[in-house]
């Protein structure tokens, strides 16, 4: 069996990690670099660029280079954080005909999970060119408030890398075990893992007690991360040029990559310093024609005021998660911090006025997390036994019921795997097949939740009202992966069941990337004589006026870097 690898499919950066004989560690990339941009580049050839040279790709190719997929992965393109991300992104997001929301480059739609599998397929090339052996199979984590649409999306994303996502873990979950949780003080533990990353957020309550970690609460908030401060600031600046200068930058693709980039840097700078310039020189042409430099100096202040209202959004989900595990702030013996948005100072400002206490920073929040996912796929490989992990479900799961009515089957929080059971009878003579829709989310008004899908029992045997019961059962697996079945009680036989999702890939649509990826693999392997052939993440370019064959590295398909 090959090797199990770790994969932390970030928002902003990708990180992958192995346990081996050397021990668990993260896996670099011919350019050294430990973690990798989730930035994808399509040029008009077919030719996908991942990493920091479709960053770089993007101020002269904006409007096709997608960076932040992670956000619109199972999402609908109506949902408000999306379309707020939608204004500012320099591509378009659109509408599947589901209502999913996509991305069109180059004119053609692509779904974000396929953009995800080329960061995938990336992770995968940098651990096989470290191993020196084939990887086909990953733990793959996502933020523990990731709904079922999502983790389904996330798989998908494996499939059509091809990559067997053999488990999808929980962020904050890996992270308690790559800092080693289990390992520090004797009896029964409770610790917080505090995770604000570039896209997202959670907040895990757990218990640690002779390797077992166990899942008390979760909470957070997956339209939250350190995008938001990035793009609430370069939504400041660009409203400083057009008052000034009268020019509308979010009309000029390449002036807002520039500018984006600029916020990003700045925001480093400032967790580290309280004040930092900013240098744009020809950031645009104003109304008549003369360059506009863009200089001013930042300060750490001025973002804080810019960002009140994102830091207050860290409060709640804290707080309703210790409630949820009954348990107090002083309860908690330790903070892990995880995520790159925690170097923030007001970040751990919050922690600690939330909590009491100051967090622990005993490893890089960038690659915790691959650590962590590692290290489970050591324990799933029989590699390591020194711990267990328990999880809980983050969201109610139920039915609908009436016209707008949410009754929950499955409560936020319940120990994973779980499996409840309900019976409903028919309500007309003769009643041909039962229809349930299935939602997830914690209100009472089910339009305000998210469909997962609808089951439909048909076949069902002629009687008066009340006379057929059919048994629903619902399965949450230990990655939160949810399944149902329906049975018709009278027979004892299951029926056919049908579960229409309300969005996401159809098998055969991950089958038609799949085969259309091969397909223009396959007319890349060979390029004709004369052209430029693309070298590394590097930068460098080789040209030759012979047949060139591209390299192939396993996991690497040609003409993708």
């Amino acid at each position: 069996m090959s090797r199990v690898i770790g994969i932390d499919l970030g928002t902003t950066n990708s990180c992958v990690a192995v346990l081996d004989d050397k021990g668990v560690r993260v896996l670099a990339g011919h350019d050294g670099e430990r973690t990798t941009p989730s930035w994808v580049t399509y040029a008009a050839d077919n030719t996908v660029t991942v990493g920091a040279r479709a960053r770089r790709q993007a101020v002269t190719n904006a409007t096709s280079t997608v960076y932040g997929a992670k956000r619109l992965v199972g999402r609908k393109v109506n949902a408000e954080d999306v379309a707020a991300f939608a204004r500012v992104a320099p591509f378009r997001i659109v509408a599947a005909p589901n209502g999913d929301a996509w991305v069109r480059i180059n004119g053609a739609p692509i779904s974000p999970q396929e953009v995800a599998a080329h960061i995938l397929r990336r992770m995968r090339a940098i651990a096989e060119e470290a191993l020196g052996e084939p990887v086909t199979r990953a733990v793959v984590t996502v933020p523990a408030y990731f709904d079922d649409a999502q983790r389904q999306a996330t798989r998908d994303a494996g499939q059509i890398a091809g990559v067997d996502v053999i488990r999808i873990l929980n962020e904050p979950t890996a992270a308690a075990l790559a800092y080693g949780a289990h390992r520090v003080g004797e009896g029964r533990r409770m610790i917080a893992v505090f995770d604000l990353g570039g896209g997202t957020f959670d907040i895990s309550i757990m218990s640690v007690e002779n390797g077992i970690f166990e899942v008390l609460a979760t909470g957070g908030d997956s339209a939250l991360g350190g995008e938001d401060w990035d793009r609430r600031l370069q939504e400041r600046l660009v409203d400083e040029v057009f008052d000034k200068h009268r020019v509308d930058l979010t009309q000029i693709p390449m002036a807002m990559s520039r500018l984006r980039d600029a916020c990003e840097n700045a925001k480093k700078a400032l967790s580290e310093v309280p004040t930092t310039p900013l240098h744009l020189p020809f950031l645009a042409n104003d109304q008549h024609g003369a360059a506009i430099n863009y200089e001013r100096e930042l300060t750490r202040v001025e973002v804080e005021a810019q960002t009140k209202d994102l830091l207050s959004r860290l409060e709640a989900p804290c707080l309703r998660a210790m409630a949820d595990a009954g348990l107090q702030a002083s309860d908690i013996e330790e903070v892990l911090l995880v995520g790159g948005m925690t170097r923030w100072p007001a970040v751990q400002e919050v922690v600690e006025r939330l909590f009491g206490r100051k967090p622990s920073k005993g490893a890089n929040p960038d690659e915790v997390v691959a650590l962590g996912a590692a290290a489970y796929a050591g324990i799933l490989a029989g590699e390591a036994d020194d711990a267990a992990l328990l999880d809980v479900t983050p969201h109610d799961i139920g039915i609908r019921v009436g016209d707008s009515g949410f009754a929950v089957v499955l409560p936020r929080n319940s120990m994973l795997p779980v499996r409840a059971r309900r019976l409903f009878a028919t309500t007309s003579p003769d009643q041909k097949f039962v229809s349930i829709e299935l939602y997830q989310g914690e209100s009472t008004d089910v339009m305000k939740n998210r469909k997962l899908g609808q089951v439909v029992l048909d076949d069902l045997p002629p009687g008066p009202p009340g006379s057929v019961r059919v048994e629903l059962v619902m399965t949450v697996d230990v990655e939160s992966i949810l399944s149902v079945t329906a049975r018709e009680m009278k027979s004892g036989r299951e029926s056919s069941v049908t579960i229409r999702p309300s969005g996401g890939l159809s098998q055969r649509e991950i089958v038609e990337i799949i085969t259309r990826r091969r397909q223009e693999h396959s007319s890349m392997t060979r390029l004709p004589t004369g052209v430029t052939g693309v070298t590394a993440d590097s930068g460098g370019v080789r040209t030759t006026t012979r047949e060139i064959i591209a390299p192939k590295v396993p996991g690497k398909p040609p003409g993708e870097e």
